[in-house]
């Protein structure tokens, strides 16, 4: 099964920016859907942003317009590039690997702290 490894997280003032990365064990070219989530303390796990292997991304509401997710098939990794970063965006940030005929894998996840 592939593994995801997540980095890049950190603390940041207001309106700065991170760029987390996500490197998977094996190829992603032929993982479906490659994604991030984020999990606040006290609340529950909740979808940022997701790309296939189209290319075609999506973004929650919240994120839109300030993170943008992109992936390097051929180092096997996907980024999400986050900013004008706001407090609301502290979390611990995860990466997935969704295989429609596997199922789902989660990184570890990095800490992202957006503080001044």
């Amino acid at each position: 099964q592939v593994q995801l490894v997540e980095s890049g997280g950190g603390l940041v003032q207001p309106g700065g920016s991170l760029r987390l990365s996500c490197a998977a064990s094996e190829s992603i070219f032929g993982i479906n859907v490659m994604g991030w989530y984020r999990q606040a303390p006290g609340k529950e796990r909740e979808w940022v942003a997701s790309i296939n292997n189209g290319g075609t991304t999506n973004y929650a509401g919240s994120v839109k317009g300030r993170f943008t997710i992109s992936r390097d098939n051929a180092k096997n990794t996907v980024y999400l590039q986050m900013n004008s970063l706001k407090p609301e965006d502290t979390a611990v940030y995860y990466c997935c690997a969704v295989y429609y005929t596997l199922g789902t894998y989660w990184g570890q996840g990095t800490q992202v702290t957006v503080s001044s």
